[in-house]
């Protein structure tokens, strides 16, 4: 495609921002990050808080393997109208049910934690991993139906307003429960986020508009044989995206999506308890990993929305993934050098950079390869693909580590040199393409 944005001047690019659906957006970025932080960096730091072993730790990040297989319910999304909650909305509904089983399931993980039974938490955790995951299929759904097909120049700014919400509802909150854990324990804290959860049900029963053109069976599901179901949800999805991108490309694309954030993964999984094991506290975390991060990754992913789409997605993606690797690099040096909090936010400013590039980026590339008719289904199971090495692999990170005997700095290594693979097959995409069909 053609840059669309050629002409236009400074002020006409972020007069772009004024369209209330891209802060409607960022409210579902805020709500689709804001569960990582009880499953991933707040549940890690409880757990090492509790002397756990790296290996149990990074076991425990299992859980996220129900964002791998969300796609196995997608098409209830995309289809299955909610009986007392049809009347939000099809979108808005499922949303606001999987806030409300959110709430009830963080006040269960409050009351108990891992000092009391490990195996709950874990149950508990594999249960907000769930129902999070499936709240992700609603919204990526909603962000990539309220879009209309025409708007290509739209989707970069989508992504970087969803990318700017998620990274805020995981660091945001994550900056001051890492300061007050310390003093008020992690139960207490968890309390206290629960009230954000609230806060947040409420933002999207008001702000947020159901999409214009959201399509629901016109049958009752209970009308629909199961036979009738599978055709009309997973056979057309995954058909329509094998026919639309021919077979060599869609299987490109698919080993792609499953490798680039492989190494990323890695390293997000057990920088947690890297930084406690070289001497940095709990609120040092908080201030510097959350919240530093937080500012550049939220600055950074606003312009990377601009690049993206001016410059399309796939060079978006190649620079992004040259830059993860260089970023890994920085903590190989801070685990040589200590808890050095100079060297820690230069680390820590090129990590904001890289990961707001690549996240924004690579979900452009999803959404311009997901069809409005199964936005749901096709976008999740594209996403799922793209967690599967976040999950299903990453959770061997802290046997690496073990295997490593706490070699930090081999660790960091490895994980630069496994985004290596991904970029070939994406310079191998780029030239299948012509870099035409995926530049906005």
């Amino acid at each position: 495609m053609t840059d669309t944005t050629a002409n236009t001047t400074v002020l006409e690019r972020i007069s772009v921002y004024l369209d209330l659906r891209l802060w409607r957006i960022f409210l579902l970025g805020t709500v689709s990050g804001f569960p990582w932080l009880f499953i991933g960096a707040g549940m890690t730091a409880w757990l090492a808080d509790l002397d756990l072993s790296r290996t149990a730790i990074g076991l425990f990040g299992a859980v996220f393997v129900a964002y791998t297989i969300n796609f196995l319910w997608a098409p209830l999304i995309d289809h299955l109208p909610l009986p007392g909650l049809r009347r939000l909305g099809h979108r808005r509904s499922w949303i606001v049910l999987c806030l409300l089983l959110l709430i009830a399931q963080v006040l269960i993980l409050a009351a108990t934690g891992p000092a009391v039974s490990l195996f709950l938490t874990a149950a508990v955790c594999l249960g907000i991993a769930v129902v999070s995951a499936t709240q992700d299929l609603a919204i990526d759904a909603y962000r990539v139906t309220v879009i209309e097909t025409h708007e290509e120049h739209m989707i970069g700014h989508a992504a970087a307003m969803a990318t700017c919400g998620w990274w805020t509802g995981v660091s945001l909150p994550g900056t001051f429960a890492f300061i007050l854990a310390d003093q008020f324990g992690w139960n207490t804290v968890f309390f206290g986020l629960t009230g954000i959860l609230v806060a947040m049900l409420v933002g999207v029963l008001w702000a947020v508009k159901e999409p214009t053109k959201v399509t629901t069976p016109n049958e009752p599901v209970s009308q629909v044989t199961r036979i009738q179901f599978f055709d009309r949800s997973y056979v057309a999805a995954v058909t329509e995206f094998f026919q639309r991108n021919g077979l060599r490309l869609a299987l490109g694309l698919l080993l792609f999506i499953f490798m680039f954030k492989l190494g990323e993964a890695f390293l997000g999984r057990m920088v947690v308890v890297f930084y406690k094991e070289i001497g940095f506290s709990n609120a040092d975390i908080g201030v510097y990993s959350k919240g530093l991060g937080l500012v550049i990754t939220i600055t950074c992913a606003i312009a990377a929305g601009f690049f993206t789409s001016k410059f399309g997605t796939v060079k978006g993606l190649m620079l992004a993934g040259i830059a993860m690797a260089s970023t890994n690099l920085l903590f190989a040096w801070l685990a040589t050098v200590g808890p050095d909090k100079s060297l820690l936010v230069l680390a820590l400013v090129a990590d904001g950079i890289t990961s707001a590039l690549s996240t924004v980026a690579f979900v452009a590339f999803l959404t311009f390869f997901t069809s409005h008719l199964h936005a749901a289904t096709q976008y999740g199971a594209l996403a799922s693909l793209g967690n599967a090495g976040r999950t299903l692999l990453a959770a061997s990170s802290g046997i690496l580590v073990d295997w490593l005997a706490g070699d930090w700095m081999s660790f960091f290594i490895l994980t630069a040199l496994m985004v290596s693979p991904a970029l070939l097959i994406l310079w191998w995409i780029s030239r299948s393409l012509g870099e035409t069909q995926v530049e906005n």
